[in-house]
């Protein structure tokens, strides 16, 4: 289905993703779709390199982050470039941040910025979708979101979905589509609660309450349950026998690891306060949780980015600090369990903000230069790759594109930016069309 979105000020709304009941009402029962799915990847030309990382957490700013603010201040610029917040020094000598990420200086010795990083699509929608997929939107073909693609070429690990998205992450229009991959790719969707120091849920990943293993063993007893209890939900054909596509959903319903992944009561209380009670602290915490799973690709958002007024009161009082905070505990916590040098940490928004500010105390759309935050993997850590000019307007160099970044993640896991998968309808297509990978920061 195509990408669209509702996102912060352009004011179109992206449909929800249709149910698996459209499957049946097309005449296709979902492991008629399944095994249709699995066949196209059992085509898949799989790469025989070894991965150097296994897994991706994205942080998503929906909204587009004021990047010169945070990760690429311009001090000396003039008053209406510059801005309000100062540069602070950080545990790598020469690299400087914003002051409103001082848990984030303290680790940079584990981290890579990207400077230099630009597209030419100023607008919410669009731009979400090439930052998401690695490939500028056309009308003719919905591509696959890299988790899709992880979902798909990656190794699964039974009871764990591989790719989850957790819904704080769809303000800005992003939703973790499978695109041409088909359905069976689509994200896990986690619900977050929107109360302060509320824990994100289970909703369509563990078994509803009151329904039992027992009854998800038994054929009949689970069709039945199905229809009695999810029918508002989804319309699809349940067939009477499973077959092994089924049963890899199933396996992951029935397992514990993902409902343990949730429980942050197994989690101690400093931990948890680590990252922040805020639903975004305590999704991101999830989000690790997620990855030690087993679960390959997760992504969390924190929207509100689209700060075309008061653009320095949000940062400084709202934004940076939950940021700040999640991101140098996520980081530090990967480290501590052994986990950064097998997992990616992304953190990255739809495109920049003008350098200039606006009468609004504001900064507008500009995807013309912005910057992405890396860290774990073979990342080469402590390291910034390009720059931009004195006024933070375009880079000076090194300049890369969405493409090159995502061909740059599949690359360390292992997976060449030409390897080729078959859409739905038998069509080979390479995963990067345009991307080339950033040999500068990798190790």
């Amino acid at each position: 289905m195509p990408w669209s979105s509702l996102n912060d000020c352009e004011h179109f709304y992206r449909r929800d993703f249709l149910t698996l009941g459209a499957a049946g009402l097309l005449g296709l029962s979902l492991p008629a779709v399944l095994r249709h799915e699995a066949h196209a990847a059992a085509n898949d030309r799989v790469p025989a390199r070894r991965p150097r990382a296994q897994s991706v957490i994205l942080i998503w700013l929906g909204g587009a982050p004021a990047t010169i603010d945070m990760w690429d201040l311009k001090p000396d610029a003039p008053d209406g470039i510059r801005g309000d917040f100062n540069p602070i020094s950080t545990s790598v000598p020469g690299i400087q941040i914003g002051e409103h990420l001082p848990h984030v200086a303290r680790i940079m010795n584990r981290a890579t910025l990207v400077r230099s990083l630009q597209h030419g699509i100023p607008a919410h929608g669009p731009g979400t979708v090439y930052m998401a997929t690695g490939h500028p939107p056309v009308a003719a073909l919905d591509y696959p979101s890299l988790g899709a693609l992880a979902a798909r070429l990656l190794p699964a690990n039974p009871g764990v979905p591989p790719h989850v998205v957790f819904d704080n992450a769809r303000g800005s229009g992003f939703t973790g589509s499978a695109g041409f991959l088909g359905i069976a790719y689509n994200p896990f969707e986690a619900p977050t609660e929107s109360r302060r120091g509320g824990r994100p849920r289970l909703d369509g990943i563990a078994l509803p309450a009151g329904f039992t293993v027992d009854q998800l063993e038994s054929r009949r007893r689970l069709q039945d349950s199905f229809d009695a209890r999810f029918r508002a939900l989804d319309d699809a054909d349940i067939p009477a026998s499973l077959d092994r596509f089924q049963q890899q959903a199933l396996d992951i319903l029935r397992s514990d690891r993902t409902r343990r992944a949730f429980d942050l009561d197994q989690e101690f209380s400093s931990v948890r306060e680590t990252y922040g009670q805020s639903p975004f602290g305590q999704s991101v915490l999830t989000a690790r949780r997620l990855i030690e799973a087993g679960t390959r690709f997760v992504t969390v958002g924190l929207g509100g980015w689209d700060t075309h007024a008061n653009n320095f009161a949000i940062l400084r009082n709202q934004l940076l600090p939950q940021l700040d905070r999640a991101l140098a505990a996520l980081v530090t916590d990967l480290d501590a369990r052994r986990l950064l040098e097998t997992t990616i940490v992304y953190c990255v928004g739809e495109f920049g903000r003008t350098p200039r500010i606006n009468g609004a105390s504001g900064r507008d759309h500009w995807a013309r230069a912005m910057a992405a935050f890396f860290a774990g993997g073979p990342l080469r850590a402590g390291h910034v790759h390009g720059a931009t000019d004195a006024f933070g307007q375009v880079p000076e160099s090194a300049p890369c594109s969405p493409a090159d970044l995502s061909a740059t993640i599949f690359y360390a896991l292992g997976i060449e930016p030409s390897h080729e998968v078959l859409t739905t309808s038998g069509r080979r297509m390479p995963i990067f069309r345009e991307g080339n990978v950033i040999e500068g920061i990798l190790t």
